[in-house]
């Protein structure tokens, strides 16, 4: 965690405002979420978080119409963390929108490589999930839409020209720093998230007024 608020990976909270009302419903949300992120959504089956849970079947299918609903409420929740620690690293830095985006880069690149991150947990969902109909998909495609409409806001208040392509920029660069931390390892975070600044100063530049 630093001074900005953000921290990564925001996993699922099953206290936060998106997980489920139900205390029974947060244990099975809690469980499926070390499952979901460690080994993968489609090698997770739902008797495997049913035994983590210690709910019974009958319990789980009454929060849970089936693991693909569970699936959704993963990522929703997910989502719903990392929206979260956005806002209020914005809020700390109000008139600073240069310090959000770069205490963002500077997470990311250090906790990419840290020991347990298994990258974005929307991309991973989307590398599982091919059918772009599916309900996991739509999930995933609104937080992108999120994400890069966040950092345009935020780009737009630098006075750039055209901030959603500056955005969409970023987002891009996001994504790679994600796959070199995790592929790099531990060693590399500090490059990663040196790389990042870098590349994301460049892509700001780019897009300032002439």
């Amino acid at each position: 965690m630093t001074t900005t608020g953000l921290a990564w990976p925001p996993l699922a909270d099953p206290t936060s405002e998106a997980a489920p009302g139900s205390p029974v419903a947060a244990r099975i949300l809690r469980a499926a979420t070390g499952l979901f992120y460690d080994e993968g959504i489609r090698a997770v089956s739902a008797d495997r978080v049913i035994a983590a849970a210690e709910v019974s079947k009958v319990t789980f299918y009454r929060h849970f119409a089936s693991k693909d609903a569970l699936v959704v409420a993963y990522l929703t929740a997910v989502a719903a963390s990392e929206r979260a620690a956005l806002a209020a690293a914005d809020a700390a830095h109000p008139d600073a929108p240069a310090a959000v985006l770069r205490g963002y880069a500077d997470v990311l690149g250090r906790e990419s490589c840290a020991p347990g991150f298994r990258g974005c947990p929307f991309i991973n969902a989307a590398a599982e999930y091919a059918d772009p109909a599916h309900p996991v998909r739509a999930v995933v495609a609104e937080h992108r839409r999120w994400m890069v409409g966040t950092a345009a806001a935020l780009l737009g208040r630098l006075g750039l020209t055209d901030p959603e392509a500056a955005a969409e920029e970023l987002v891009i660069l996001r994504d790679g720093a994600m796959v070199a931390g995790y592929v790099g390892g531990e060693e590399r975070a500090r490059a990663v998230a040196a790389a990042l600044q870098h590349a994301g100063a460049a892509v700001v530049a780019a897009h300032r007024p002439a």
